[in-house]
């Protein structure tokens, strides 16, 4: 049964937006509520940061209110972001900023915080784009934690009982299919709890108290 490995799907998307000072914030948020989905909440910061630079370069070089988009994939194990804008002749330029200058410092942030950047020409367009390193060793991998692993072989046991009883070879499975795995996995064990004269609800809170300040 250990090759029934949970895979997370990580869909790559993209938002169309107005580069402008107030879009910064929206961005932002969209990128935590997304990566946290994707299982990344460790490069959220560093992605918001990519973001925010990027963006702003938009606005700094090509104009305020200029028409961009956001794209967001994962190529292998690393996250790409991709900042499309209008203006192929304003060129993004990495810059050594002395301490105290207020400009200049966007791209050589962005150079920091990622393993790689660049900008890609189009006729009528460019992308500039950033990809992040995210300790994963392909895309539909998760994130390697003792206690997600423990998890992992916990719903792999439930899920794949049916198929190993029917002498099926094991296979990925989905998040719907892990999450039912899970409810019943909990229910299972408030189940146990309450047949040995414990209180489940206090079980329950306990639990998740230690999973909030775990993933804090």
């Amino acid at each position: 049964m250990a090759g029934c490995r949970f895979k997370v799907r990580r869909k790559p998307w993209d938002l169309p937006f107005l580069a402008e000072p107030e879009e910064v914030r929206g961005l932002r948020n969209v990128m935590r509520v997304h990566l946290r989905i994707w299982g990344l909440a460790h490069v959220i910061d560093a992605a918001q940061l990519c973001v925010t630079e990027l963006v702003t370069n938009v606005i700094t070089h090509v104009g305020c209110g200029t028409p961009a988009t956001l794209a967001v994939s994962m190529n292998g194990g690393s996250l790409r972001l991709e900042v499309t804008d209008p203006d192929a002749r304003a060129l993004p330029t990495l810059l050594s900023a002395t301490e105290g200058e207020e400009s200049g410092r966007g791209m050589a942030l962005v150079d920091a915080m990622s393993t790689r950047w660049g900008v890609v020409l189009r006729a009528d367009s460019k992308v500039t784009w950033c990809e992040l390193a995210t300790g994963l060793p392909s895309a539909d991998d998760h994130v390697r934690e003792p206690g997600v692993d423990t998890a992992e072989a916990l719903l792999s046991l439930y899920c794949c009982l049916d198929d190993h009883a029917a002498g099926k070879d094991a296979k990925p499975f989905s998040v719907a299919v892990a999450e039912e795995a899970a409810t019943q996995i909990v229910a299972d064990l408030l189940d146990w709890l309450r047949a040995h004269g414990c209180d489940p609800s206090v079980t329950l809170d306990q639990a998740l108290v230690r999973c909030e300040a775990e993933a804090s």
